[in-house]
This record gives structure tokens, C-alpha cells and sequence, in this order.
């Protein structure tokens, strides 16, 4: 693999697109807190793993838009239950994602001397840590009906389960309903059971999902749409975590 830059990134926050109001993300971090368990006959520390957390902090542009909820609507508003954030590494087809459940904490702005105005956001998590996992969809994908995805290749099998995240940008039509398949040789796919999302019947709407950790997904995985009353339109991102050890807890 090759070395790469930070350019051409996206930030989905809540099933909406904020990339082109964010001027720097400042952490992007988790994994478990670190509880000290150092015996008095030991010369250094022991550390033991904790309860795992996460937190995504970015800087975003004043951008008021009442009409068309600008990113100033979205972020003041200071919501209190859950947001779902979704920062993609580049927008290309199995680049990797970092998916969070988390809470906005702070809409703080600061006005440099040169006039520039930005606000200082932290998204720290609630209740699931920080998740990377490999986008499904090139960024945003928009399908104007049933739609089977193109797969990505994994690497291999593995009996650990997933998880995914979705966030849907626009929708018109009755609905539709995005699942996640697998398949062993990229041609013939089949449903992963419990990877099928919510229905969506509106837009702006965000959603995490997860199967048993003991559960078999297969080398390669696609995202996949369909309807039961149709649809012409569905802007979409999609991200699959695929557990790569057993025993994780979700």
C-alpha cells in the first residue's frame, strides 16, 4: 500500500454531508482506557485494558444556511441523544472509515484576527468505541432503484461477525432497504442474516447494526438496495467493520 495525504477526505454527521465545512480534524482516536495494575515488586508499570472508548475532534467553518439546514443548523442545535459520525480516508471503493456512535460535546467558536471564524467540536463516544472498518460505497453513492454494489475483497473468511454503519443523505420514493452481503468467490452473493439495515422512508437518517461476534462473513462483501414500493433516488454511504479476532464485545 501505498503513502497518501489527507486530501480528499469526507465527514458525515447524522446522514449529513459536512465535508466541504470542515477545515481539520484533530483526533481521530479510542481504543481501550488503561487501568494501572502495578504490583510494589515491579520496576515499571502494568496495564491492563479497560472499557473501550472513542472521539473524533474537528473544526468546522460557519456556514448558515436556514433553508437548505447549513452546517451551522445541524451543529448549533447541540443535539442531546446520539449522533453517528462516519470520516472516510479518501472516497474510493474499500478505503478505510472510522465510524462512531457519540455524543456532540461543545460548539465553540473562535474568531482569529485576520476575521476567519470556526468552531472547535468534539465527538466522544457513547456506548461502542471507535470502529475502522472499509466503505462500501465511494463516498456518497446514489441509486435511482435496486441497486447490487460492487464487492470488496476482505482477504479472507472470518468467524468474528460485523459491524456497519449507514448514513443516508436524500431519499425520495416510498422506501428502501440497504443490506450488506457476502460472498466466497465475487460472484455469487447472498444476504449476511442481521446485516439489513432499518428501512428508510426519509432523509437525513444514520444507523449502526451488528451481528453476533461468533457469525461467518465471507472474503468479499458488497452493499446492496431494494424496495418493496420503489424509489428514484437514494444518496448513501456505507462502511462494514469485519471483526478480525474472536472474543469482541459489542
Amino acid at each position: 500500500m501505498a503513502k497518501s495525504s489527507g486530501l480528499g477526505d469526507n465527514l458525515y454527521i447524522a446522514g449529513y454531508n459536512a465535508s466541504g465545512d470542515i477545515g481539520a480534524l484533530g483526533a481521530i482516536g479510542g481504543g481501550p482506557a488503561v487501568i494501572p495494575v502495578t504490583g510494589i515488586d515491579k520496576s515499571a508499570f502494568e496495564r491492563i485494558g479497560g472499557l473501550r472508548d472513542g472521539r473524533i475532534e474537528y473544526t468546522a467553518f460557519f456556514n448558515s444556511d436556514p433553508v437548505n439546514d447549513g452546517t451551522h443548523e445541524r451543529l448549533s442545535a447541540l443535539p442531546r441523544s446520539d449522533v453517528i459520525l462516519t470520516y472516510c480516508r479518501g472516497t474510493t471503493l474499500g478505503a478505510p472509515a472510522a465510524c462512531l456512535v457519540a455524543r456532540q460535546i461543545g460548539y465553540d467558536p473562535t474568531r482569529g484576527d485576520d476575521g476567519a471564524l470556526s468552531f472547535a467540536v468534539s465527538a466522544q463516544a457513547n456506548g461502542y468505541g471507535i470502529e475502522w472498518g472499509r466503505q462500501l460505497t465511494a463516498g456518497v453513492r446514489s441509486d435511482s432503484a435496486a441497486t447490487n454494489g460492487t464487492g470488496i475483497d476482505t482477504g479472507a473468511s472470518a468467524a468474528f461477525g460485523a459491524q456497519a454503519y449507514l448514513q443516508v443523505f436524500a431519499f425520495v420514493g416510498t422506501d428502501a432497504t440497504v443490506k450488506i452481503q457476502d460472498s466466497a468467490d465475487n460472484v455469487s452473493f447472498t444476504d449476511v442474516t442481521g446485516l439489513a439495515f432499518a428501512q428508510v422512508t426519509a432523509a437525513p437518517t444514520a444507523q449502526r447494526i451488528n451481528i453476533s461476534n461468533t457469525t461467518t462473513v465471507r472474503r468479499y462483501v458488497r452493499a446492496a438496495t431494494v424496495s418493496t414500493g420503489g424509489f428514484t433516488d437514494l444518496d448513501f454511504a456505507v462502511t462494514v467493520v469485519k471483526n478480525e479476532s474472536a472474543g469482541v464485545t459489542f
